[in-house]
């Protein structure tokens, strides 16, 4: 067992700076922020839903991927529609046969998401939608600022769903790019609680903190969490948490905080993208013996959301890291009950072995070399790849 390093902190997604909080907005050159028609949320599942009712699907079917989160198939769902799901194979590849199949009289769209930076068959799918008179939805939540061979993710599905905070250092925020003619009506949304927006914060910047600050910085978050974890309960604090694993219909009518829309709009997309693809090259370099990644190249355009691992021993392996100090994530490990796993293997066998490594653009290469060094270590010099 790896000992702990109590100056090693490596969060699993982009941590908030102080500087970051003064910084000008601009309207940026990425989709949905260069869009004038983009609804915005607190979450992405808020989108699904309000894309759902606003659409009418209510009683109709959806075709859906097998491999999914679990909260966009709640969304949809309590927004009324009926999911019929098909088959993905080991490599995050749609069976478009099988969609072909599973069209029948009652289907209305098709939902295509885009896996961790990796851009789905998008014309395939608008071949296919168009062909059959469906809506498309593209699911970008894991795949904020990524491209497939020059065309921007989100622009060629009728509709868009977008998760900021996956991406960019911001406590909220989801978004609902439309693409399609038709007028599509939703109302103007609240901003969430302002306590919960500073609680999301502070976490952020504390985050950042313990990143950068080494032992002293870890140990300066540790005890500030321990301390205002009491006095949230004491006050009772409204916060709404990101990253849950169910769709909470009290909380679909909460739109954006300024704060994350302002935040997000000052960041620089383009470095972003450089720098989350340079870490992933780095990683692959340095642990493509013991951990190689499900993709050896990263196709021009992609901002890859993490570096996946394909491991038989995703359980072991995910304790280790996050015993050292490596926010590791156990990726898609459950799917949503309405989906019958026997029927879906290969979606099964990749439920059972992803497992999900920060390379996000809060890494700078000395921090990158240290993780890289406790994942070799963790991996004990076996090649982990199923």
């Amino acid at each position: 067992m790896l000992a702990l390093n109590p100056a090693l902190f490596i969060p699993d997604s982009p941590t908030l700076s102080p500087t970051m909080l003064l910084r000008q907005a601009s309207n940026g050159s990425y989709p949905p922020f260069n869009h004038a028609r983009v609804h915005w949320f607190y979450f992405a599942r808020n989108a699904v839903w309000n894309c759902i009712r606003a659409l009418g699907l209510d009683g109709f079917e959806v075709l859906v991927p097998a491999y999914h989160h679990g909260v966009e198939i709640e969304a949809l769902m309590h927004a009324g529609a009926c999911p019929v799901f098909y088959r993905i194979d080991r490599n995050w590849q749609v069976d478009l046969d099988d969609v072909e199949r599973r069209i029948g009289p009652r289907t209305r769209a098709l939902y295509l998401i885009h896996y961790a930076g990796f851009p789905g068959p998008l014309r395939a799918m608008r071949e296919i939608a168009d062909r059959h008179s469906l809506y498309l939805i593209e699911d970008c939540a894991l795949s904020l600022l990524s491209s497939d061979n020059g065309v921007q993710l989100g622009t060629v599905g009728d509709f868009s769903i977008f998760c900021l905070y996956k991406t960019l250092p911001v406590p909220n925020g989801g978004a609902l790019l439309v693409n399609h003619p038709a007028p599509m009506r939703l109302p103007a949304l609240p901003p969430p609680p302002m306590p919960s927006v500073v609680s999301h914060t502070a976490s952020s910047l504390l985050k950042n903190m313990a990143l950068r600050g080494g032992r002293a910085g870890r140990w300066t978050r540790s005890l500030v969490r321990s301390l205002s974890q009491g006095v949230v309960r004491a006050s009772r604090v409204e916060r709404v948490p990101t990253g849950t694993m169910h769709f909470n219909p009290e909380h679909v009518d909460l739109g954006i905080s300024p704060l994350s829309l302002r935040v997000a709009r000052s960041q620089d997309f383009d470095w972003i993208v450089a720098r989350r693809r340079e870490n992933y090259f780095a990683l692959r370099d340095v642990l493509g013996d013991v951990a190689p990644p499900m993709f050896e190249r990263l196709p021009n355009g992609v901002c890859p959301l993490f570096y996946p691992v394909l491991t038989e021993r995703k359980p072991e392996l995910f304790d280790q890291l996050r015993a050292a100090g490596i926010e590791a994530i156990d990726f898609w490990r459950d799917h949503h009950p309405a989906c019958d796993s026997r029927e879906f293997p290969d979606v099964a066998w990749l439920r059972d072995r992803v497992l999900e490594i920060p390379c996000h653009q809060d890494l700078d290469a000395k921090t990158l070399q240290r993780m890289a060094a406790v994942v070799k270590h963790v991996c004990g010099g076996r090649r982990s790849a199923a």
